[in-house]
């Protein structure tokens, strides 16, 4: 079943500080719990899709309780869990506000992360962005997402199956898992708006019309987007990786740092295309051009050999009675010939001074 949007709007002016308001679009029908529970000999999974049956145990640090929750409309349903928590109010109201920015805060019980998602539409040259807020704690961790759409499969994967060093480690190794897969994916997006790029530029040089102009406005844009989201993504991860929470393991921080460098690749590359697409908008206008002088060149090229032969023209039409060459027998075959020598000869000359 399709869920009817709704625009959003900024809906907290003249409330206090910590209200829990959805400022967003309702994205899913229904609110997705995905429940794991693990550590190196443990793993337990489950699945809701309604809070009402779900239990939510107190957490302790033997294991990681992980709840990632799909759907962020349900407010009573992020307060429920605020309470079962005691995690604190602006955490849940930054949760649900799908207009702020990228930020990293730690509060005593427990550190707090949010970033966006991005999703690259090739048909329509779109950006999707989806909020991701992560909140964690020794053995705890909770995810909150937009959309029902799991990117967080891969993780999911790594967990199930025991790979790596992830079922070995706490809830802050998690949260950087987490991290690293929306980070990873703004790899892929930005793949694909290189290869629109390139598919632009090729179009460009074959035939430079106004919807060429009309997509690499559009991309100009939509690398807007993902700049806001990565340029305050750089300055948390920074601060991620310089903390000395106690909730972060010792043996944390130097994946974060190689994290952080992910993120400054990124910008450049932001930056990158950015310049290539003021380069294609500057070729845009560079064929243009050309081809306008073409057609110009042709033009003249034209009007400089008919001005001759219309001068001729002119003069042998005037209606003078005393005109000693419409008397002569062969007259009109002999301004024909110069006509035709004129005109010879004129696309001669163009020829060799190469304006043609």
């Amino acid at each position: 079943m399709k869920v009817q949007k709704r625009k959003g709007k900024r809906k907290k002016v003249g409330l206090s500080p910590g209200s829990v308001v959805f400022t967003g679009n309702q994205k899913v029908e229904k609110v997705i719990t995905h429940y794991f529970k693990y550590n190196r000999e443990l793993l337990e999974e489950k699945k809701f899709h309604s809070h009402e049956n779900i239990i939510f145990p107190r957490s302790n640090e033997d294991h990681v309780d992980w709840y990632d929750i799909r759907g962020l409309h349900d407010t009573s349903l992020i307060e429920m869990i605020g309470k079962t928590f005691e995690i604190h109010t602006l955490v849940l109201e930054d949760v649900v506000d799908t207009y702020e920015r990228p930020k990293y805060d730690e509060y005593v019980n427990g550190n707090f992360i949010m970033l966006k998602a991005l999703a690259f539409k090739f048909d329509s040259l779109e950006i999707k962005t989806e909020q991701v807020a992560l909140f964690y704690r020794n053995g705890l961790l909770i995810s909150f997402q937009e959309t029902e759409s799991d990117i967080f499969e891969a993780v999911r994967q790594r967990i199930s199956s025991g790979r790596g060093r992830i079922r070995e480690r706490g809830a802050d190794y998690l949260c950087y898992s987490l991290i690293d897969v929306v980070v990873d994916n703004y790899f892929i997006v930005l793949d694909g708006i290189e290869e629109t790029i390139e598919n632009l530029e090729s179009k460009l040089l074959d035939n430079p019309d106004k919807s060429i102009k009309g997509a690499i406005h559009h991309l100009k844009k939509e690398l807007l987007v993902v700049r806001k989201s990565i340029s305050p993504l750089r300055e948390a991860i920074g601060r991620f990786s310089k903390s000395d929470s106690p909730f972060i393991d010792e043996r944390t921080p130097a994946f974060i740092r190689d994290l952080y460098d992910h993120t400054i690749q990124i910008m450049d590359m932001v930056d990158t295309y950015r310049d290539m697409l003021n380069g294609l908008q500057d070729l845009y206008i560079s064929e243009i051009s050309l081809r306008m002088n073409q057609v110009m060149q042709i033009l003249t090229i034209v009007t400089a050999v008919f001005v001759p032969l219309s001068f001729l023209a002119g003069l042998y039409g005037m209606n003078f009675d005393h005109m000693p060459e419409l008397q002569y027998r062969y007259g009109y075959f002999v301004l024909l010939g110069t006509m035709a020598v004129i005109l010879i000869g004129s696309l001669l000359f163009f020829k060799k001074k190469k304006w043609f």
